[in-house]
């Protein structure tokens, strides 16, 4: 019904590669984008064929070529795709070697490294967001000082923290490794949330590295590569859940 009265504005943003759905909304609603020449604040405005719509200055087009680009995120990398800092971003990682206008499925902090997906994918990307879904995510923390077992209960318990319930579904011990280092399984989407759970207890966080994302892993892409999702891959990421 909707591919016939037309496809809904923050829809069509989204599918052009400029941001995430949930972004696009955002732009509307902040007078930020135009439909043939003239603002439009509604992200349920249908786009008809012959709409023109403009952001800053550029037409958007829905792409076509469906792109999933994985990437080992390196320290000292911003996951946005400008920086108004001049530091590094996750599209520089890419080398300019993806002609499509991908971006990032949620966020890794600047000092934290590991996996992330780009894409190009607007229904992918909103259901990889979604806490509906539980997409599953593995860190490899790095803590300061040793922590005890009676923390590591404490974290798999849950805390209560400034917005709320902070949920693991795992906290393992390295072993050889002087209590020093974890990994940390959970679903949960919250802000910088494994680095404000250790915080809590009263460890600082110094190595915050996602092994494992939605299934995918970092085997045989080193820090700071990229790769193509295989179709296998893709058909997982939407069908996980």
């Amino acid at each position: 019904m909707e591919e016939r009265d037309g496809i809904r504005l923050n829809k069509f943003i989204a599918h052009s590669g400029l941001c995430s759905r949930r972004k696009a909304a955002d732009l509307v609603k902040g007078g930020m984008i135009k439909v043939n020449g003239t603002i439009e604040e509604n992200p349920s405005y249908m786009v008809q064929p012959d709409d023109q719509v403009e952001h800053d200055g550029n037409i958007l087009k829905v792409e076509e070529n469906k792109v999933y680009i994985l990437l080992n995120k390196p320290k000292k990398v911003v996951t946005t795709l400008s920086d108004e800092k001049g530091r590094r971003t996750v599209i520089d990682c890419l080398g300019g070697k993806v002609k499509e206008r991908v971006y990032p499925v949620g966020r890794l902090d600047y000092m934290t490294t590991g996996l992330l997906v780009l894409t190009n994918d607007g229904d992918l990307a909103k259901k990889l967001s979604h806490p509906s879904h539980e997409v599953r995510k593995l860190y490899h923390v790095g803590l300061d000082k040793p922590i005890s077992h009676q923390d590591v209960e404490k974290i798999e318990k849950g805390l209560l923290l400034e917005d709320g319930l902070a949920e693991v579904d795992s906290a393992n011990i390295l072993k050889d490794k002087d209590h020093k280092e974890l990994m940390i399984q959970l679903h949960q989407g919250k802000n910088r949330i494994i680095r404000r759970i250790f915080e809590h207890l009263g460890y600082r966080v110094i190595k915050l590295d996602r092994v494992n994302y939605a299934g995918l892993t970092k085997k045989d892409l080193p820090r700071g590569w990229n790769r193509r999702l295989t179709k296998q891959e893709v058909i997982m990421l939407k069908h996980f859940n």
